[in-house]
């Protein structure tokens, strides 16, 4: 008999990502559709998204709502008054490289630039990783400002995504982050277990399930869609290994800014043992204009779900706002 086969390692998945428009569109029986969908030049911003996630796309419909996330785009050629580079002020929030600090209590860990998606509305499109990430001194800098700063209880993992990192790499940090006593909570946030569920592995659960302090997994996603049976089983895995797991999404024109959708978001998540959390307002990055919802259409979105699901599902409108001392309900 031939052995049963063994699961593809995630690295392996993540190296396969299609990042050519063309093919992309190619195996979503869109090649028919591509001068009308493709902007006529560069972006600056490269297409990057995992074989998995594009499974998930319904083929033949140019506007599937997965597949509007990751496609590049005409309209973010153009540039939008109040639409920035920096649109939610990290460069001036910098306490240390690759640490920002904007909030009392807790600052947030630059872990590294890589992300297994490129998402077109992703507030750090034009951020300086190169220059900016806490890996590039082996976290020294970063720490150090930690152990020096008392108030600071919890310790945020971002980037790009954090679970880009292999897993002995995430427990180097965190080794150095346990031995800090006044942090207690690690907060991790990322959405490989959404469009890479892969990447919830025994090795990871194992190293999530070892760490001594409160854990809290923060996903993104946007839409049911994105949500399948592998991605549920990535999220009971986070859950085994005892981290608390919450959602926060981003409303976005033409994906989920729809009663509907938004509400079925929140009943696929809780199905799968994952508590909504933000419904975020665009930040406003350069190249992401035409993502934006009206504040007006957003409150409403939010009075419908109030009105047809418990107040748990119905996530918190909120939007950033560059040296606001947290996020500002809208």
């Amino acid at each position: 008999m031939p052995l049963p086969a063994q699961p593809r390692r995630w690295q392996q998945i993540w190296r396969e990502a299609v990042t050519d428009p063309v093919e992309l569109l190619r195996l979503l029986d869109l090649s028919a559709h591509a001068a009308d969908l493709l902007p006529p030049a560069d972006t600056g911003f490269a297409l990057r998204v995992p074989r998995g996630f594009v499974a998930r796309m319904r083929r033949g419909d140019p506007a599937d709502p997965l597949l509007l996330q990751v496609l590049p785009q005409a309209a973010e050629l153009g540039e939008v008054p109040g639409f920035t580079r920096d649109a939610v002020g990290d460069l001036g929030a910098r306490a240390a490289n690759g640490l920002l600090h904007k909030y009392d209590g807790r600052a947030l860990l630059i872990a590294t630039g890589s992300c297994a998606v490129h998402c077109r509305y992703c507030f750090r499109r034009h951020f300086p990783y190169a220059e900016e990430t806490a890996a590039a001194n082996r976290w020294q800098l970063a720490l150090g400002h930690l152990r020096a700063d008392a108030s600071i209880g919890e310790v945020i993992l971002s980037g790009g995504d954090p679970l880009s990192l292999s897993t002995p790499k995430l427990a180097e940090l965190t080794q150095a982050l346990t031995s800090i006593p006044h942090v207690r909570r690690l907060r991790i946030h990322t959405r490989l277990p959404v469009v890479l569920p892969e990447r919830v592995d025994a090795e990871f659960g194992g190293w999530l399930a070892a760490l001594p302090l409160q854990k809290v997994v923060v996903l993104h996603a946007n839409h049911p869609q994105e949500i399948d049976p592998a991605v549920a089983d990535a999220c009971a895995a986070l859950r085994a290994a005892g981290a608390t797991v919450l959602n926060q999404a981003v409303l976005l024109r033409a994906v989920n800014d729809d009663a509907d959708v938004l509400a079925a978001l929140s009943e696929r998540l809780f199905e799968a043992g994952v508590l909504p959390y933000y419904l975020h307002q665009l930040d406003r990055v350069a190249g992401a204009a035409h993502f934006e919802v009206p504040d007006d259409a957003a409150l409403a979105l939010v009075d419908a779900l109030r009105a047809r699901l418990p107040g748990y599902l119905v996530p918190r409108l909120v939007r950033e706002v560059a040296g606001a001392p947290s996020k500002l309900p809208v």
